[in-house]
């Protein structure tokens, strides 16, 4: 299952990506999410088991910030469900694009970019190719595709 959430929750299920070496605090986390944003929760069970967190950037699109699924619920569809229902409030809410920022080291997450009809806009170089960033970018059609 899919819903709106909110920091608290998808707070939790960000401390225990393993993947995820920069911690934050639950403050940091709240100071850092403007008042207004997306806060998906995937729920298995009962209990949160991924989330996607975005907001409106200054370029007008929705910023699809931080987000993922604890190993034990990987390849169920979460990430793909998560990323739809992002798109489906990013229209229902005027958002003409969905932009997105990854790194090399994130296979899977480029992968379901990839496969949704992302585009790369932009990459970052910093000297390693696991740390390279690579930006996103999906226009939105008013219908759903």
């Amino acid at each position: 299952m899919i819903r709106i959430g909110n920091i608290e929750e998808a707070w939790q299920v960000l401390q225990a990506i393993p993947e995820f070496d920069q911690r934050r605090s639950l403050a940091q986390l709240q100071e850092q999410l403007p008042t207004g944003a997306l806060v998906l929760i995937a729920e298995a069970d009962g209990q949160p088991v991924g989330c996607k967190l975005g907001y409106a950037a200054e370029d007008g699109s929705l910023y699809s910030w931080l987000g993922g699924v604890l190993p034990a619920h990987r390849k169920t569809g979460l990430a793909q469900r998560l990323l739809e229902r992002q798109e489906g409030w990013a229209r229902e809410h005027g958002f003409a694009s969905v932009t997105v920022k990854s790194m090399n080291r994130y296979p899977a997450m480029l992968r379901l970019l990839i496969r949704n009809g992302y585009q790369i806009r932009l990459v970052e170089h910093f000297g390693d190719p696991a740390r390279e960033r690579i930006h996103f970018i999906k226009p939105l059609s008013r219908n759903a595709e």
